[in-house]
């Protein structure tokens, strides 16, 4: 990776990582949880409940993204980073700004997931 895609993307991994810390910060006073003398009817709670548990696994999601980020952002400057982990070859510019987190080339990630 060139040294001006490289600063590129370092923006880019820091532009993501304030993002992600904002959203992360949002979801968690969405999963607080629901008192049950709240008087908002059996069906509103049961939605609140509902609503709670998939904030919650998008938390999870997105503080797993950021651990991810903020491990990319750590190695940018090794020889390593950007080279697939599985075929050892370079990973496109275009894939690392899409997902900064990845370790993997398109073909390695479809023959992984399937």
């Amino acid at each position: 990776m060139e040294n001006e895609q490289k600063e590129k993307f370092r923006q880019h991994i820091i532009d993501k990582i304030q993002e992600l810390k904002k959203n992360i910060v949002a979801y968690k006073e969405l999963t607080r949880p629901i008192a049950p003398d709240n008087a908002i009817g059996r069906i509103s709670r049961m939605e609140a409940i509902n609503s709670k548990s998939i904030n919650e696994e998008t938390l999870r999601k997105t503080e797993n993204t950021l651990t991810k980020l903020e491990r990319a952002l750590r190695i940018i400057d090794d020889e390593n980073f950007g080279i697939c982990i599985e075929c050892e070859e370079p990973i496109p510019f275009a894939r690392l700004m899409i997902l900064p987190e990845t370790s993997l080339c398109v073909v390695c990630a479809e023959k992984l997931t399937g």
